[in-house]
């Protein structure tokens, strides 16, 4: 059995409508495990009802086995990091780092012996005898990430801690939680509204939407095969590119406005004459040349990045953006050529949001798999 299952786990407030509703996953030990969705999914209170600080409404959450849902926070030997580090302004870094070793009454030796190892670990050393306010957010952050490792409790719940944190230090962050998490062993199970973050951190990763699953995997998984329009949209930056389509005789028509030829083995799968959203990776919106191409589109806008060019065009009544590499000469209002292939695009049924055929896995030129 895994370390944590959430059995058909739902949650409501005064017998309103259901915050969650029928959860079903399992967490393994050593896990690190995302929850991610946008804000109002019913993640944080996922998170919640894991530690012990919510009530169940219906189903089981099960730990090492044995059903925990009236166990008490302090039984179920975990540790949680808050969005706000919640660190007491009037002690010190020390005092903060110790203040549930405190409360569990454990022996002051050991108490000094884990707070040097933390300390050293976490790179606070120096900042001990300090109050929060004199501490930059990072710092903060890794007080409260120190708090977390020194109970040494094998399981440990995160919600959005590095969401008041500004970009360089997120990313930095990121690697040293994950490094940590790695290093120790812990059972994590961490929230966020950020996909990338999600993707970068997560062994596997669950996302939620009005309280509800919407899949279930790796994050190269839910990448390549996004289970509905949801997750196509909300995985990967940019967000997939998407357009009404419908398959006509030997062409995939999108947006009234594409034309792709298409061959009987190409859409094999794929009902005919049937409303679909065809949608394509911005990385698969290959640049065009005079000789080579397939279409011609009106650029709206260009981004710049130094690295990479991200190429808006308008396809129909949607925007589309192709991600290049390099520093491409393209300006607002120019006519560009670029290479659309139906292998590269995923199909989902435009009633139910469900996926019909995601994008075959080919090479690029490179001759790198995608």
């Amino acid at each position: 059995m895994s370390y944590i299952e959430l059995s058909n786990v739902s949650k409501s407030y005064d017998k309103q409508r259901s915050v969650l509703n029928g959860i079903d996953v399992s967490i393994e030990k050593g896990e690190f495990f995302v929850l991610v969705g946008p804000s109002g999914s019913g993640k944080s209170t996922l998170l919640r009802l894991i530690a012990g600080l919510e009530e169940i409404t219906g189903g089981e959450l099960h730990m090492n086995g044995k059903v925990i849902n009236h166990l008490p926070p302090k039984d179920r030997h975990l540790s949680m990091v808050f969005q706000n580090y919640a660190l007491y302004p009037h002690l010190t870094v020390e005092q903060n780092i110790l203040f549930g070793l405190n409360a569990k009454k454990v022996d002051k030796k050991e108490q000094k012996q884990r707070l040097h190892k933390t300390a050293e670990m976490m790179g606070l050393t120096e900042l001990l005898k300090r109050k929060p306010r004199q501490l930059s957010g990072g710092q903060r952050q890794r007080v409260a990430l120190a708090r977390s490792v020194v109970s040494e409790a094998p399981l440990c719940l995160m919600d959005e801690p590095l969401s008041n944190l500004d970009a360089k230090l997120r990313a930095h962050m990121r690697m040293e939680i994950r490094q940590l998490q790695k290093k120790l062993g812990l059972t994590m199970v961490y929230v966020t509204h950020d996909q990338v973050e999600a993707m970068t951190m997560g062994d596997r990763i669950m996302v939620l939407n009005d309280g509800k699953v919407q899949q279930v995997g790796k994050p190269i998984e839910l990448y390549n095969k996004p289970a509905n329009l949801f997750v196509a949209s909300f995985i990967g930056s940019p967000k997939m590119n998407m357009g009404r389509a419908v398959i006509k005789g030997q062409q995939l028509v999108i947006e009234e406005s594409l034309f792709i030829p298409v061959k009987a083995a190409d859409v094999i799968d794929i009902p005919k004459n049937k409303r679909l959203i065809a949608g394509i990776r911005a990385e698969h919106l290959f640049k065009g040349t005079s000789e080579e191409k397939t279409h011609v589109l009106d650029v709206i806008n260009v981004e710049q990045l130094g690295n990479e060019t991200m190429v808006t065009f308008e396809v129909g009544g949607e925007f589309w953006t192709a991600k290049w590499l390099g520093q491409q000469i393209v300006h607002t209002g120019d006519r560009v050529p670029v290479q659309l292939s139906v292998e590269h695009m995923s199909f989902f049924d435009a009633d139910t949001g469900k996926l019909i055929k995601a994008a075959s896995s080919l090479k690029q030129k490179e001759g790198v798999a995608i």
